[in-house]
């Protein structure tokens, strides 16, 4: 079987970059630890920088390395085939396990860039103490090679194996902090949930398999348009599938591990699993759906709507009741989940756009909420996790420039002006689904986008009170974080149409 290495870079780097890890932590320079104000021991700035960096620096290569081998070549590089490989001898990048095209370099690219977002935002964590150096960052690696491979999955036993790769590292990463019983509540109920969602969703892969005898996402599409005894067995399987991945981006009902794994866990990693682990949930969802096919599309169409239209309620209505900053956030991020998958939804009427919707938004969402959860880092309290709505009062006065940027964030989520990323987002759900002629959904994604402004102003109303008293100074790596997500922000909002153009293109790959 021939392998194309070259594709398959991307993947060895990320790799790679936890095996460095590990080797920078036992083997790097060790410094000097010093003592925190608590009494605790930390380790050496030299210590954390050297092995951080180490981490930021095989993230960044492989972000690189997969800009580059997209770039390399006009056709898509295959790995893993039955049979010979060769455009030529009949054997297309579909009938291969992995294959490395614009989707997957998309993929790719982002999650490398999220985690070096993730270790940039934890570096003052992992200088207090509050977490092992070593461990967390090569867990983060760990995951960074589960993200890079889903996005060139092209089989069920590779996007599932990938997607495992992606969010098992994440139980340890959310129970980091030892001590704190909040942590080790949030990691066992994300651990204990996440074991019966993964057996759902493999289920869900064996029947599929039972009743096609395939597992190339491809081959689906002809293998599920069958008739006669087996037809429900591979309906079941469908479902069961897209119930097992609906717990990886949170949806309704698999979301109630959501809050408290959120807030449990350190901020950045909050944030890194309302990103990356999202991520990966909604393009396990996409590859499904698309190599279900069209004939199965009054299926999962419809069932999408549901999941939809749930997760928007749910979410917005309970996020109204969050006094805690982080279980605010954790709850508003269940809603904006409701928004990517609605467009979904137009799938039970063929509608065209209906992937590059879901595509767009989700860029969209990614950067604001990035810059969202780095303002609550910027700006939360000194030994806090995300702090209270009462800890924020009147940080737009004593830092206005760090809350600033957070009520950006706040209103692109809200989906408001001058925030136009979030606004122009909004705005393509509502005309894929009115393209749709699914006006039902569009009622409810219109009131679930009333709610949110309710949502959204409290904060916003908290950070310009009147301030109790001054906050000092944030970190600067954290604050170049929110400054350059805020900028690209502020930069999409003027370029909607690259938006659509990228979630076109992914979804032609996807249909193909």
């Amino acid at each position: 079987m021939k392998i194309d290495h070259v594709g398959l870079l991307p993947i060895y780097l990320a790799a790679a970059t936890a095996i460095l890890v590990l080797v920078a932590d036992l083997l790097g320079p060790q410094g000097v630890a010093v003592a925190t104000r608590d009494g605790a021991v930390a380790p050496s700035p030299l210590r954390v920088g050297f092995t951080a960096g180490t981490a930021i620096v095989g993230s960044l290569a492989t972000l690189l390395a997969s800009v580059v081998v997209h770039l390399d070549s006009d056709e898509p590089r295959v790995a893993f085939c039955a049979g010979q490989v060769g455009f030529g001898e009949g054997i297309t990048p579909a009938q291969c396990s992995w294959t490395f095209d614009d989707a997957a370099a998309l993929v790719a690219g982002l999650v490398a860039a999220l985690v070096i977002v993730v270790l940039l935002l934890s570096l003052p964590l992992l200088r207090s103490g509050a977490a092992p150096v070593g461990e967390f960052c090569f867990l983060l690696a760990c995951s960074l090679a589960g993200g890079v491979a889903l996005g060139g999955a092209r089989d069920l036993i590779t996007l599932i194996i990938a997607l495992e790769t992606l969010t098992l590292p994440i139980y340890i990463l959310v129970g980091m902090r030892r001590a704190d019983r909040a942590a080790a509540e949030g990691a066992v109920t994300f651990l204990l949930t996440s074991v019966v969602a993964t057996a759902i969703a493999l289920l869900g892969a064996a029947l599929l398999y039972a009743s096609t005898g395939a597992v190339h996402l491809d081959e689906l599409v002809s293998a599920l348009a069958l008739d006669g005894q087996l037809r429900p067995v591979a309906g079941a399987g469908l479902l069961l599938l897209l119930g097992g991945l609906a717990f990886k981006v949170a949806a309704v009902p698999a979301h109630a591990w959501a809050p408290t794994t959120y807030d449990g866990a350190p901020v950045p990693i909050a944030l890194y699993l309302s990103t990356a682990s999202k991520l990966g949930g909604i393009v396990a969802i996409i590859y499904v759906v698309a190599g279900a096919g069209e004939e199965w599309w009054h299926v999962t169409g419809p069932a999408l709507a549901v999941l939809a239209a749930g997760t928007l309620l749910v979410g917005s209505l309970v996020a109204l009741r969050q006094q805690r900053m982080t279980r605010l956030v954790a709850w508003s991020s269940v809603a904006q989940t409701g928004f990517i998958l609605a467009p979904l939804a137009g799938l039970a009427v063929s509608q065209p756009d209906a992937v590059g919707s879901t595509v767009a938004y989700t860029l969209v969402y990614l950067v604001v909420e990035v810059a969202a959860f780095a303002g609550i880092v910027a700006l939360r309290p000194r030994g806090a996790d995300g702090g209270t709505l009462d800890d924020y009062t009147g940080l737009g006065r004593t830092a206005p420039l760090r809350a600033g940027a957070f009520a950006f964030a706040l209103i692109g989520l809200a989906g408001l002006p001058p925030a136009l990323a979030g606004l122009f987002a909004k705005v393509f759900v509502v005309r894929s689904l009115v393209g749709a002629g699914i006006w039902w959904l569009a009622v409810v994604v219109a009131l679930a986008s009333v709610i949110g402004l309710a949502v959204y102003l409290r904060p916003l109303v908290a950070l310009y009170r009147p301030a109790p008293a001054p906050r000092g100074r944030g970190s600067l790596v954290v604050g170049g974080v929110l400054a350059v997500a805020t900028v690209v922000a502020v930069v999409i909002g003027f370029a909607p149409d690259v938006l659509l153009r990228v979630g076109e293109q992914v979804a032609g790959i996807a249909y193909r």
